[in-house]
């Protein structure tokens, strides 16, 4: 197969230089590359820049990682060796990630959760119904700039309020996110579609972020032009949707975009978030650099310039209050997780020690 037409295909769906210069150059001449279209349980599905390929991981790979989140996920690049006319694939280690969407898993395991890796730009995407809420929509920041990640505000079902209550609410989102381009659609406006279709780049990659119902695949649907991706009602009651789609994968555009449609989210934990915490609420840290004292605790001392702000309106009590939880909630989480990686360690350590001290039996040959 000629080189330069395999190299082709991968720019195609975003080999970009930055990948190119961090390949490991012996892995590289032992293997191909590809990347990851979507996880299953057990399995994977790749692509070169065609047909997308079944896969699976290598021994090495599968056991001799310390973490899951060492592990391919969704948009990762990955050396790989191709058999059987492109019909099947073995995984054997994953390239550096530019970036990686990832979350604190849901329930009480304390661990991350990989969304997707590799995202030029996320659609954070609320409803303009009863399931837009701010404090929510802040959690998103958070998650999307700690991956450093390109946010872009979308808010969903706008033929469903008035202009004026449109209007309104994109003042209070580009209040708590100044810098963030925001814009409201409607899956029933064709033209609304259309301005999104427009700012998508070909070779980027993007995914949709948001709860059950907001609308994420009937837009990717509006998107690739064509009810390919199954959606379900959303409840008149509770304004909630049901969970449509159950895995990631990435979609491969006519216009050489890619797109990651994930599962919604009703759980949205925290855990290791700190430049996120700090590029999502910047003028809570700018304030905390003023106050007089510089160990303040902001609870009651005076010169404390977020009491202040707090006091005259310039900050909101909620918005203060949602930094704190995220913030505590972060703090506990990776305090957590230190501990269950030291143990985790630690059990590996002795399993080893254990199988390499296990007495070896001679066979008996007396008889």
């Amino acid at each position: 197969m000629d080189i330069n037409l395999v190299v082709s295909d991968l720019n195609s769906i975003g080999y970009s230089d930055w990948f190119k210069s961090r390949a490991d150059d012996e892995k590289i001449a032992a293997h191909g590359v590809a990347r990851i279209v979507s996880v299953h349980k057990g399995s994977y599905t790749v692509t070169k820049g065609g047909e997308d390929i079944f896969a699976e991981l290598s021994g090495n790979l599968l056991y001799g990682t310390e973490s899951a989140s060492d592990l391919p996920t969704t948009g990762d690049w990955v050396y790989a060796d191709i058999f059987y006319d492109d019909t099947h694939a073995v995984i054997y280690g994953v390239f550096p990630r530019k970036t990686l969407l990832k979350r604190k898993a849901v329930g009480k395991l304390v661990d991350f959760q990989l969304i997707a890796a590799n995202i030029d730009v996320a659609f954070i995407i609320q409803s303009l119904n009863d399931n837009f809420n701010l404090r929510r929509l802040e959690r998103y920041l958070v998650m999307v700039n700690e991956s450093g990640i390109e946010p872009i505000i979308l808010l969903s079902k706008c033929d469903l309020i008035p202009e004026n209550d449109v209007s309104e609410i994109k003042e209070n989102v580009s209040s708590i996110a100044p810098q963030t381009t925001v814009m409201e659609f409607s899956n029933l406006n064709r033209d609304d579609i259309d301005s999104i279709i427009t700012s998508l780049k070909s070779e980027s990659s993007y995914c949709l972020l948001g709860s059950s119902g907001v609308g994420k695949t009937t837009l990717l649907n509006n998107i690739v032009g064509s009810d390919k991706f199954e959606t379900k009602p959303v409840s008149s009651i509770q304004s909630k949707g049901r969970h449509t789609t159950t895995s990631r994968q990435l979609v491969r555009l006519e216009s050489g975009a890619m797109i990651i449609d994930t599962p919604g989210m009703r759980e949205l934990g925290s855990m290791s978030v700190d430049d996120g915490l700090e590029e999502t609420f910047s003028e809570i840290l700018e304030l905390s650099q003023i106050c007089k004292f510089t160990n303040c605790s902001h609870a009651n001392e005076n010169g404390c310039a977020i009491l202040a702000a707090l006091k005259t309106g310039d900050l909101s009590e909620q918005r203060y209050q949602n930094y704190l939880k995220i913030k505590k909630e972060s703090e506990f989480n990776q305090l957590s997780y230190s501990e269950k990686r030291k143990k985790d360690k630690k059990f590996g350590k002795l399993i080893k020690s254990t199988v390499k001290n296990k007495p070896r039996y001679a066979p008996n040959n007396s008889n």
